[in-house]
């Protein structure tokens, strides 16, 4: 299997709650491409749990498209929604026992997620012992994940979350509440996968650092990509109806409703105040 694209084209996501209706996501434009790791990073409440499982068809958007590979995951029934999650998208949800069957092996859980691959045709599976290597638990295929530590668990649950083989596998926070032991062998386990099968990988995560190791970082704030970082680099997103979101510092430090004249020569811009009076160097924005 080799790594999907996903594709969101102004994805919007409505929750109903307790009668009233709250907006998650606000125009999401976002593209991943082939064989990419990417890590989505925000503050509790941006909408960042909510992207990955529309990727994941867990939920469908309010509006919006959202495509993986070739699949409009919008337009799929619940029946081709579920096949796409046994084949050809891995998910691993938040908690590592939410992914794994306390009472059998770690070798027998792989085993069990492959079951929808194994009766579709041309999957081509791996050995369990082999994923479990992959993802650096050799030796450890009868242990049960009651025996395992906080980061051999998460790793387990990335097994299962791979077993099948998926060209794209969505990871909620999966150094939650893990020592930087675990945290470092579950990025190596990431990158194996990514580098070895070029499994397409999206993250969420709380924790800015270890998302800047997968490489490409993008920000969700206020329900929409706020920024990207890329090679140590931040930059600012240009929506697809011309928005920029600001950095949260410059909006606490200018305020909501502040006026800027634009100036732009080529590909580049800078705001000025409405005052007109040109601004320190540190404090203008470029783009």
């Amino acid at each position: 299997m080799m790594g999907l694209a996903a594709v969101c084209a102004r994805v919007l996501h409505v929750y109903e709650i307790e009668g009233s209706r709250v907006m998650a996501l606000s125009g999401v434009d976002l593209t991943i491409h082939s064989g990419e790791m990417v890590a989505l990073v925000g503050p509790s409440g941006s909408g960042k749990s909510t992207l990955i499982a529309l990727l994941a068809g867990l939920m469908r958007p309010s509006a919006g498209r959202i495509t993986v590979g070739a699949y409009d995951i919008g337009r799929l029934s619940d029946a081709e929604l579920s096949r796409l999650r046994g084949t050809e998208i891995g998910v691993v949800l938040q908690g590592s026992a939410r992914n794994l069957l306390p009472y059998v092996s770690l070798y027998r859980n792989v085993w069990l997620a492959q079951r929808r691959a194994a009766a579709t045709q041309g999957i081509e599976l791996y050995d369990p012992e082999e994923i479990l290597d992959l993802v650096g638990l050799h030796g450890l295929g009868r242990a049960k994940p009651g025996r395992l530590t906080a980061g051999q668990r998460q790793r387990a649950a990335l097994a299962v979350g791979i077993a099948a083989s998926p060209g794209l596998l969505l990871v909620d926070e999966p150094t939650s509440q893990l020592d930087a032991a675990g945290r470092a062998d579950v990025l190596a386990a990431l990158r194996a996968v990514n580098t070895k099968r070029d499994t397409t990988i999206v993250a969420v995560t709380h924790d800015v650092d270890f998302g800047s190791e997968l490489g490409r970082v993008v920000t969700i704030r206020d329900g929409r990509v706020g920024a990207e970082g890329r090679d140590g680099q931040d930059f600012a997103v240009l929506a697809a109806d011309g928005t920029v979101q600001l950095p949260p510092e410059v909006v606490e430090g200018l305020g909501p409703g502040a006026l800027f004249l634009v100036d732009h020569d080529k590909f580049t811009v800078r705001l000025r105040p409405e005052s007109g009076e040109e601004p320190d160097d540190d404090d203008q924005e470029e783009s």
